[in-house]
């Protein structure tokens, strides 16, 4: 195995100069990540300059098996925390031979948004909690929890150290230190309120960014757990009960709203949240319904709230932002499995284009 290792670890600067671009995309489900691997000649930094590819979509339900090509169009480059040297990772959206996005391809829409005017001059930054749960890879339980049965009731976790609360933290460590690697701007992590759970946060970061960020984020993550043999899920409520649900919180800011007298424009965009709540909820992540129930830190899926360092409403105000009287709040709706193309985008349309 040692010299599989080093194998894996060549520093193929010392023998050529082609690097090994990993082209990463989303699958059918919406949720799933694929990638494949091609050399080019030499280093690249502008995605503008990467070449297109395709890949066979009725492999991954997104073209029937009579039209099968999808093309791969380059948006954004990581560095490699796998390969290392000058080898990098590549956020791709897909389109079909003839250029138009497939309906997968939740990208496109929202780079138009953050390309509107109106909302370019509003300089969007984005914060997102991304939670998400460890799992025994051969019985699909949390990790460190006993096989069939349950841990002792939440309370310890959160934030806590020790073999019998903390779950997992190698590889939430080298997760950590890979996105920085990867020039991915993560902010810090931390242990959940269920055990098993963990959270990491991404950003600021402006409009766009966000969201490819957060995928590449996601896709260290599941590179990760895969060496450690465990599998990641994304879903909102892994373990039905009283135990925590997993959500992605969106903290959110316009210039606006970070400048003198922002606390009025930040309580003008909760006022338009409030009005496509339902929109939001339907676009904000799958079996959401089983996560806001009102319990476990949420609000109640079918009722708009907000409120000043409340955990239990659907926006939060930090108590730093109302003394201030500007600054960002939190739409804590989002589930864990939620696109942040989609609710990045949508927050700016709704707050910022919406009249």
């Amino acid at each position: 195995m040692s010299l599989l290792s080093d194998l894996v670890n060549l520093n193929l600067s010392e023998s050529t100069e082609k690097i090994i671009a990993e082209y990463i995309w989303i699958g059918g489900s919406g949720l799933d990540l694929r990638s494949k691997a091609r050399t080019l000649p030499g280093p690249v930094t502008d995605p503008a300059k990467l070449p297109k590819w395709n890949y066979d979509g009725s492999s991954t339900d997104q073209a029937p098996g009579d039209n099968s090509e999808v093309i791969l169009h380059p948006q954004a480059i990581f560095k490699d925390p796998f390969r290392r040297g000058k080898n990098i990772l590549v956020i791709c959206d897909a389109y079909t031979p003839a250029g138009e996005p497939i309906p997968t391809n939740k990208r496109f829409n929202a780079a138009k948004i953050f390309s509107h005017p109106d909302v370019v001059a509003e300089e969007p930054w984005y914060g997102i909690e991304q939670e998400y749960t460890l799992l025994q890879k051969d019985t699909k339980w949390p990790l460190g929890w006993p096989i069939g049965g349950f841990p002792g009731p939440q309370g310890p976790y959160y934030c806590g150290a020790g073999a019998d609360k903390a779950f997992g933290r190698d590889i939430v460590d080298s997760h950590y230190k890979a996105c920085l690697y990867a020039g991915i701007n993560i902010s810090g992590i931390n242990a959940e309120v269920m055990p098993g759970q963990w959270e990491f946060q991404v950003g600021p970061t402006v409009g766009i960014a966000a969201g490819d960020q957060l995928w590449a984020a996601r896709y260290i993550l599941e590179r990760i757990t895969e060496i450690a043999g465990v599998v990641l899920s994304l879903d909102p409520k892994p373990i039905q009960g009283d135990w925590n649900g997993a959500g992605a919180h969106a903290n959110y800011s316009t210039k606006s709203m970070r400048n003198d007298g922002g606390i009025d424009v930040i309580k003008k965009a909760i006022e338009k949240l409030s009005q496509r709540h339902k929109e939001h909820i339907a676009a904000y992540g799958k079996g959401n319904e089983r996560r806001l129930t009102g319990l476990h830190e949420t609000a109640d899926i079918h009722t708009f709230s907000w409120g000043v360092a409340n955990r239990g409403a659907s926006v939060r105000i930090g108590r730093d932002t109302e003394k201030a009287g500007k600054g960002y709040f939190e739409d804590r709706r989002p589930a864990s499995n939620m696109d942040p193309y989609i609710v990045t985008s949508m927050i700016a349309e709704t707050t910022i284009l919406s009249k």
